[in-house]
C-alpha cells in the first residue's frame, strides 16, 4: 500500500509539472509579441541550451564567462596514458584538436579515428566527489556529536540528521526487511543521503546533473542487485527455482517452467532496472522542466513570458526540493523491499 501510494504520489506530480508547463505556454502564444528574429541574428536554440545543461562535460561553467577546465585523463594503445587541461581543446570558445586528440560533443578520439579510454574528471565525476565529501564531512561531525552528547539529547546537526537516520532505521529498514536489518544499515543510509544531496546539488545554478545521469543511477541500481544477489537465502532461490513448491509434482509443472523460468529470472534484474530508470527519469525531467520554462522568455521575447515563466520556475524549483527527497526515499525504501525479500524467513 505504501509503495503504491508513492508511486501514485509520483505521477501526480508528473501530471503537474505537465499542467504547470501547458498553463504557461498558452498565454505565451497570445502575449508574445516579437518572437521572430531579425536577418542576420542568431536564433536562440532551446534543444541546445537545455542539452548543455544536463549532459556531462570536460568543462565546469559555473556561469557564464567563469568556467572551471576539468583534467582530462585518457589512455590508447598509440599514445599511451595523457594528462592534461582540457583548456588545451579550446581556443576561445572554439574547439581545437590537441596533441593528436580531438573532442566532439565532450566525446574524445584519436585524430586518427581510433577509441581511447577516457576516465577523465569530469563534470559528473567532481559533483560525485561533492557529495561523497559532504557525506564525509556531515557524517563525521554527526559521529562527533554521538561522542559528545553520549546519554543527552542531540544537539547542533546531530539533533538535523538523527530523526532522518531512525526514520530510515524504523521505518525502512526493520519495517521491510526484519530482524537482520542491521547488516544492510549501512548502504541504505548511504544511498540515501548520496542521492538526497546529489538531487540538491543539480538544483544549484552551475551544478551537474548528478543523479539525472544515466550511469551514477545504474551503478546504485547494480549495488542493489548485487547485494540482493549475495544476500539471498535457500528459500529465495527455491522461490524462482520452483515457485509452485510441493502444489503438484513436477511431471506437471515442468512445462509451466517453462513459462514460469524466464520470468523468474526477467525479473531479478527488472527490480533494479527499474530502480535505474525511475531515479534517473524523475530527476533529468524537473531539470529539463524549468530549463524549459526559462527558455520561453527567449523564444517568444516577451517581458510577461519571462516574469510568469520566473514565477513558475521559482515554483517548479521549490517542487524540485521535495521531489529531491522523495526520489532517495523511494530507492532506498524498494531497495530495502528487495533486501527483504531475499533474507525472509521461509514460513
Amino acid at each position: 500500500m505504501r509503495i503504491g501510494a508513492i508511486l501514485k504520489q509520483s505521477n501526480f506530480l508528473k501530471i503537474n509539472k505537465f499542467l504547470a508547463l501547458l498553463l504557461l505556454i498558452m498565454p505565451g502564444l497570445v502575449l508574445a509579441g516579437g518572437g521572430s528574429k531579425k536577418d542576420g541574428e542568431e536564433q536562440f536554440n532551446p534543444n541546445e541550451m537545455i542539452n548543455h545543461h544536463i549532459s556531462d562535460s570536460h568543462v565546469w561553467e559555473i556561469y557564464h564567462g567563469l568556467t572551471v577546465h576539468l583534467p582530462v585523463i585518457v589512455y590508447s594503445e598509440e599514445k599511451g596514458l595523457d594528462i592534461f587541461s582540457s583548456a588545451n581543446f579550446y581556443n576561445h570558445e572554439e574547439v581545437v584538436p590537441y596533441n593528436g586528440y580531438i573532442m566532439d560533443h565532450d566525446h574524445i578520439t584519436l585524430e586518427s579515428g581510433a577509441h581511447v579510454f577516457d576516465i577523465s574528471i569530469t563534470k559528473n565525476v567532481l559533483f560525485l566527489l561533492i557529495d561523497a565529501a559532504l557525506l564525509l564531512l556531515v557524517f563525521s561531525a554527526v559521529a562527533r556529536g554521538y561522542k559528545k552528547n553520549a546519554g543527552r539529547a542531540p544537539r547542533g546537526i546531530q539533533s538535523f540528521f538523527e530523526p532522518i537516520i531512525m526514520f530510515i532505521r524504523d521505518d525502512i529498514a526493520k519495517e521491510n526487511i526484519g530482524p537482520k536489518y542491521g547488516k544492510f544499515m549501512p548502504f541504505l543510509l548511504t544511498v540515501f543521503f548520496f542521492i538526497w544531496f546529489g538531487n540538491l546539488l543539480g538544483l544549484l545554478p552551475g551544478a551537474a546533473n548528478l543523479t539525472g545521469n544515466i550511469s551514477v543511477t545504474l551503478t546504485l541500481a547494480v549495488i542493489t542487485l548485487l547485494i540482493t544477489t549475495f544476500s539471498g537465502r535457500k528459500t529465495y532461490w527455491l522461490h524462482i527455482v520452483d515457485p509452485l513448491g510441493k502444489s503438484m509434482p513436477w511431471a506437471g509443472k515442468l512445462l509451466l517452467y517453462l513459462i514460469l523460468w524466464p520470468v523468474e529470472i526477467i525479473g531479478i534484474f527488472t527490480k533494479p532496472f527499474s530502480l535505474m530508470i525511475r531515479l534517473f527519469a524523475n530527476i533529468t525531467a524537473g531539470h529539463i522542466l524549468i530549463l524549459s520554462i526559462i527558455s520561453l522568455a527567449f523564444i517568444f521575447e516577451s517581458l510577461t513570458i519571462g516574469v510568469v515563466g520566473a514565477v513558475f520556475a521559482t515554483v517548479m524549483n521549490m517542487l524540485e526540493l521535495f521531489v529531491a527527497v522523495l526520489q532517495a526515499y523511494v530507492f532506498t525504501l524498494l531497495s530495502a523491499l528487495y533486501f527483504g525479500q531475499a533474507v525472509e524467513e521461509h514460513h
